[in-house]
């Protein structure tokens, strides 16, 4: 259902990594999705990633948690605390993992766009430090945003036929 779009990655200053993508659905749809324990393990993580665990707590200062299990059985921990929370607009958050190779917390900030029946998420991912955002650079992230949001792709095509 992605309609061939493409998911681009910007790296604004030195501690951002900003990534766009817009989803043939509403922006509703699309938060419950990053929202939703039960949407999440639906299509969270790269190809051959899956959550094993996920715990959220939607409210300002609410906790979450997730756990995935990769194809090798390698398990990979994060979590943070909800800062902001706007429905179809707005979804703010801090982020750690378990065995995090960079120093600090980072801020995860999402912004939905909706233009007649198309949501734009603007992801901004800010690092404690330059460091930080260059090491993830590094490593597969473009790959497995992309894959994982192919798989939203699909379960927002399912939710939207279900409506």
């Amino acid at each position: 259902m992605s309609g061939g779009r493409e998911l681009t990655v910007t790296t604004p200053t030195d501690r951002e990594i900003v990534l766009t993508r817009a989803f043939d659905a509403p922006a509703g749809l699309v938060f419950d999705a990053l929202t939703r324990p039960d949407l999440l393990r639906r299509w969270f993580g790269a190809q051959g990633w899956h959550l094993v665990d996920c715990q959220v707590d939607l409210r300002v200062g609410g906790a979450w948690r997730f756990v995935s299990r990769g194809p090798d059985g390698q398990e990979m921990a994060h979590g943070g605390t909800y800062q902001v929370i706007e429905p179809a607009r707005r979804l703010v958050y801090t982020e750690r993992y378990d065995d995090q190779s960079y120093p600090g917390d980072t801020l995860i900030s999402h912004r939905l766009v909706e233009r007649a029946g198309v949501a734009t998420l603007t992801t901004t991912i800010r690092y404690a430090t330059p460091e930080g955002r260059d090491r993830v650079l590094r490593y597969p992230m473009r790959r497995g945003v992309t894959e994982g949001y192919r798989r939203l792709d699909d379960l927002l095509a399912e939710l939207a036929e279900a409506r």
